[in-house]
């Protein structure tokens, strides 16, 4: 298994007082010389291969993530995609002041979804990042050493040994764990659990061997849709291209709630929310108390929300919180200001997917974009995956449509209060092999579909739809009259 090694910069490899990075070409030198034997014995089987043609504009070529730029996620985002074919994974070293940031960005630069959220591109290798609180190695008078108490070396090693489940995703590992990419935060500048994830637990942990935890992303679903395919691997070149030239114009202001005066005249959010789009904000996110409440400030937030003509998305400030249907008095308001709920995606994750769909001048409603998974980011609301059971819903990103699965009577679709379509009767709505089926409590099929093989259930706005690879709709009820 061949293995790409990049060094963007970072504490891991850092050196000197203060710290700084060091040079690829160094590191790299240092790496083989110093971690060779090992690593080959940690790692049999395993050809790594130390990049050194990712450069950033500094004068040593590597950058503290600090100051590294939305147009750096996309030059990462280039080189894999330039390499893609020369190697089985790839591992990214990565400063952990924005590493959360880079992992909430490089799925979406790596995929291509369509205008209702599917893969029209997928990444099929894993692209994992990981990093440590303390360096690799500690310059001495004989020379670069390994720093033996630090966290840097086994979660190299923690890294390199993930990409073996060749999950098609973009992780991050730390202490142990690795972490769907788009899902993770940075929590500790003291601890070497530097990183969690609030709202999805660990795709696998390292200890005395490697054990999964919760299911990776599907990846392709036709191999004509991989990067690995020469179509799709220049089609996800030319949104990228598209992303690059226009993503550090973008202006996305994050404004967090804050306990202060609301009253009309002089409600400090309202004012915040104005100024930022005085000023140019291309968009904008409120971080809201709890499931997203917001002080009204009779009216005045409202008003500045709804002048708005770019998008605005509403997540929570609580590391687990999460944004929905506004069931507080406190945030109900919201609903009819056009903005976005941000589900469970993470603030950080919000503002790269924000950054990025508009940076594309080619996406498909941008509102309704926001509001779907598109790589995992947040849990979708708009399709089933992998069972609608009975108490839950879906929500169409892009129409006031709900699909309930009211335990009495069974799944019905509705808009507004009128009922558009209802099953004969209570049970689960799951895909049973190339069908949407309605599977009663007793296991017996009450409804089917017509088949549409590898299809995925999404609520749009023409209705409840099944959506194949290529990417063709099959209605499953019309919604005509």
């Amino acid at each position: 298994m061949r293995i790409c090694i990049f060094n963007t910069g970072g504490t891991i490899a850092c050196t000197g007082t203060p710290l700084a990075p060091m040079p690829a070409a160094r590191f790299a030198d240092a790496a083989r010389a110093i971690l060779g034997p090992a690593l080959q014995a940690a790692l049999p089987g395993m050809d790594l291969h130390f990049d050194t043609g990712l450069r950033f504009d500094s004068a040593s070529g590597v950058l503290d993530s600090t100051d590294l730029r939305p147009s750096d996620w996309c030059r990462i985002a280039r080189r894999v995609l330039d390499l893609y074919d020369r190697h089985d994974g790839f591992v990214i070293l990565h400063g952990t002041d924005t590493m959360d940031y880079t992992g909430a960005a490089l799925p979406l630069l790596l995929n291509v979804p369509d205008a209702v959220g599917m893969a029209r591109a997928a990444l099929s290798k894993p692209v994992i990042l990981t990093g440590a609180q303390l360096p690799l190695f500690r310059d001495t008078g004989q020379g670069l050493v390994l720093n033996a108490g630090s966290d840097a070396l086994a979660n190299l090693t923690g890294a390199l040994e993930m990409t073996r489940l060749r999950l098609p995703e973009v992780g991050l590992f730390f202490d142990g764990r690795l972490l769907r990419g788009n899902r993770a935060l940075k929590v500790s500048t003291t601890g070497f659990a530097g990183f969690d994830s609030p709202h999805l637990g660990a795709l696998a942990e390292r200890g005395i061997g490697i054990r999964m935890g919760v299911a990776p992303l599907p990846g392709p679903a036709a191999p004509d849709l991989a990067l690995d395919d020469a179509v799709a691997r220049a089609r996800a070149l030319e949104r990228l291209d598209r992303i690059a030239a226009r993503i550090d114009d973008q202006r996305i202001v994050q404004i967090p709630a804050l306990p202060a005066d609301h009253r009309a005249d002089r409600s400090l959010l309202a004012q915040m929310v104005r100024a930022a789009l005085d000023q140019g904000a291309t968009g904008l996110i409120l971080e809201g108390f709890g499931a997203g409440n917001l002080p009204q400030g009779a009216g005045a937030l409202a008003d500045a929300i709804g002048a708005a003509r770019v998008p605005v998305l509403i997540a929570s400030r609580a590391v687990g919180g999460q944004v929905g249907a506004f069931d507080y008095a406190a945030g109900a308001w919201i609903a009819g200001t056009g903005a976005v709920a941000a589900g469970d995606m993470t603030p950080v994750a919000a503002l790269a997917k924000l950054m990025i769909l508009n940076a594309d001048p080619a996406t498909p409603d941008p509102r309704a974009m926001l509001a779907r998974s598109l790589t995992g980011e947040c849990t979708p609301r708009d399709r089933i995956d992998p069972a609608l059971w009975p108490g839950q819903a879906l929500e169409a990103a892009d129409a006031p449509l709900r699909l309930e699965n009211d335990p009495a009577t069974g799944p019905r679709l509705i808009r507004g209060a009128r009922a558009l379509w209802q099953t004969p009767g209570p049970g689960r709505l799951a895909m049973r092999g190339d069908r949407l089926a309605l599977i009663a409590p007793d296991g017996a099929v009450a409804w089917a579909s017509d088949p549409a093989p590898g299809a995925v259930p999404v609520l749009t706005a023409e209705g409840l739809v099944l959506v194949d690879p290529a990417g063709r709709a099959a209605p499953v009820i019309a919604l005509a009259g």
